[in-house]
């Protein structure tokens, strides 16, 4: 019998101390374990990488016209009226797909879902609503809590690195914009 079988025979027996009896007439090991749950519900993200186009298929591309949408909402003032969950995946604040920029890669945050399933689809929705837990952004981002917490550490540890010797950032009281002094003036 292999270790999970025997985690699952376990899974509906009371969880016993060392030294605890059952009941009479219940058939219980001494010192039980723990039943280990399983920690992840979601789908894990996949990546999928890009194909390498052959020169024939470059050439087909380039003689393909581009097709705009006249609908999608060209500001925040016109997307936050719009329609939710939000059909515009090729949006870089949607959150059902990512794009890496410098692989082309295509990494789908939710591989198990339609993206009409997700009850977030917009980062700027979940900005506006104002602070959240790591919990509530691991849910929505399909992250654990951990991994959240390294990479706001990681971004608070970008905004120090930018110090006195270095240009300020917008919002900071030094900060100037383009222009410097004459700006004001």
């Amino acid at each position: 019998m292999d270790h999970d079988e025997r985690d699952d025979e376990l899974e509906g027996e009371p969880i016993l101390e060392e030294g605890e009896h059952a009941a009479d007439g219940v058939d219980a090991p001494a010192v039980s374990r723990k039943v280990r749950h399983k920690r992840r519900t979601r789908a894990r993200s996949k990546t999928i990488a890009p194909k390498r186009l052959t020169k024939e298929e470059l050439r087909i591309k380039d003689l393909l016209p581009l097709f705009e949408d006249p609908d999608r909402p060209q500001t925040r003032a016109e997307c936050k009226e719009g329609p939710r969950p939000c059909p515009y995946v090729s949006c870089k604040h949607h959150l059902y797909l990512d794009v890496n920029p410098e692989t082309g890669s295509i990494k789908l945050n939710f591989p198990d879902l339609e993206v009409w399933e997700m009850a977030e689809t917009c980062s700027l929705d979940v900005a506006d609503r104002g602070g959240i837990t790591l919990e509530e952004v691991g849910e929505i981002l399909n992250l654990t809590r951990e991994r959240i917490r390294q990479v706001e550490v990681r971004g608070l540890l970008k905004l120090k690195m930018v110090g006195p010797g270095e240009e300020p950032l917008p919002g900071d009281p030094n900060w100037l914009p383009p222009g410097g002094d004459d700006y004001c003036n």
